[in-house]
């Protein structure tokens, strides 16, 4: 009905778009109030309970029966079940995203964040040199940003604008204040990334999402297409390219993993090798999920 209303009638589409980033933005003021502990766990409650009346249900289904084939239907069961708890948390925490991070130096790994590579970010930051960050749909995914902007990495993250532009605003106000900087997805995004690059500074993008123009990869044994950009980056620069995950924690805490700099592929040229270094990034997420599959993503379509 929204669609056939946005091309039919699109000067009601102003202030209808209005009225839903209105409720948004009250919704999202509700969430803070109830502090970064209750917003998670209340989101994880409400969000399963919803999931059967959702058409994402379906999808995430049919992606876990394809991916485990040697599991029951208990095992996919509650791993889709987790998957839609992770959903909810880390929905409901965009609205505290700013109270989520408490590493202090001083007492490491005390409080909500665990993570052993605090060197290798200080590394990062002082060698003058540009870098790329990869990482996937695990977890509460916005964290890698909020820790290379905490520990002082200069950082531009790739990520996908709201079609609503009062719920796009309101959400980039939230990230803008712990993330560093953000630029939208898109050729100008990927314009933008290669600046920062040129300028020695560092990247980070999300790269486990179906992209139609993508290059060929494979996913859990099966065909799949992934977001070149990382790769076609790290080729045209030559510079380092690290994956960086979140695992959740019992307690509504959070661990941080960076790797190393990858060994990507190259061709004979010397050349990073695009699709190589694509199918290396999607094996070490691969490798993640396989880890944690109920904090993964498996909602969307990513096999077609």
């Amino acid at each position: 009905m929204v669609r056939w209303i946005r091309h039919h009638v699109p000067a009601l589409m102003v202030p209808f778009d209005w009225i839903v980033g209105m409720l948004v933005l009250v919704a999202m003021a509700g969430i803070r109030s109830l502090g970064p502990d209750r917003a998670s766990d209340i989101g994880a409650w409400i969000l399963p309970r919803l999931a059967p009346l959702i058409g994402a249900n379906r999808t995430g289904y049919a992606n876990l029966k394809a991916a485990y084939p040697e599991k029951s239907e208990e095992e996919i069961r509650a791993i889709l079940r987790g998957a839609w708890e992770n959903l909810g948390r880390t929905a409901f925490e965009y609205a505290c995203m700013d109270d989520l991070w408490d590493y202090d130096p001083a007492r490491p790994n005390q409080g909500r964040i665990v993570t052993d590579d605090v060197p290798l970010y200080e590394r990062l930051r002082d060698d003058g040199k540009p870098a790329i960050f990869f990482a996937a749909h695990l977890a509460n995914w916005e964290m890698p940003a909020v820790a290379a902007a905490a520990h002082g990495l200069d950082t531009t993250s790739l990520y996908r604008m709201p079609n609503n532009r009062y719920v796009a605003r309101a959400i980039q106000r939230i990230r803008g204040r712990t993330m560093g900087k953000l630029v939208a997805s898109g050729g100008g995004g990927v314009l933008h990334l290669a600046r920062e690059l040129e300028a020695n500074n560092h990247v980070g993008m999300l790269i486990d999402q179906h992209l139609h123009r993508g290059v060929d990869v494979t996913f859990f044994g099966r065909p799949a297409k992934a977001n070149p950009t990382a790769a076609r980056l790290a080729r045209e620069f030559d510079c380092p390219v690290h994956g960086v995950r979140v695992i959740r924690l019992p307690g509504n805490r959070f661990r941080l993993e960076a790797t190393e700099a990858l060994d990507l592929p190259r061709d004979a040229d010397g050349r990073i090798d695009v699709k190589g270094a694509m199918q290396m990034m999607t094996d070490v997420v691969e490798g993640w999920v396989r880890e944690h599959p109920e904090q993964w993503l498996w909602l969307h379509r990513r096999w077609r």
